[in-house]
């Protein structure tokens, strides 16, 4: 009889347990959600207030590059879009979003 008794405690006691091996089991997943978060998703928002903040504070004469690689001197701009001096006489029309990054006055003419 002690025999059964014993099946019993020990099944009674692995029953106990099945709550914390379930809490045990979402811990990797947590821990892998809280490395995502400040791996890729929180430097990704950063970057992007840091570029809509710095889209908002172009001004007309500042020297910038698209994201085409294109480099120009801003000539007029609006709300949306941008007319960028590429060349003499060359005046391109683009989007505020395009620009890639604001450059050192003075790039345009050390790039001829």
């Amino acid at each position: 009889m002690s025999f059964f008794i014993s099946d019993a405690l020990a099944e009674g006691a692995a029953t106990a347990a099945a709550p914390e091996a379930g809490i045990a089991g979402f811990l990797p997943i947590i821990v892998i959600f809280v490395l995502f978060y400040f791996l890729l998703i929180r430097p990704q928002t950063r970057r992007a207030k840091d570029h809509k903040k710095m889209v908002e504070s172009l001004a007309k004469g500042d020297e910038v590059t698209t994201n085409g690689g294109i480099l120009g001197t801003i000539e007029a701009l609006d709300d949306s879009f941008i007319n960028l001096k590429i060349a003499d006489g060359v005046v391109i029309k683009i989007q505020r979003q395009a620009v890639a990054a604001l450059m050192p006055k003075g790039t345009m003419k050390s790039g001829n």
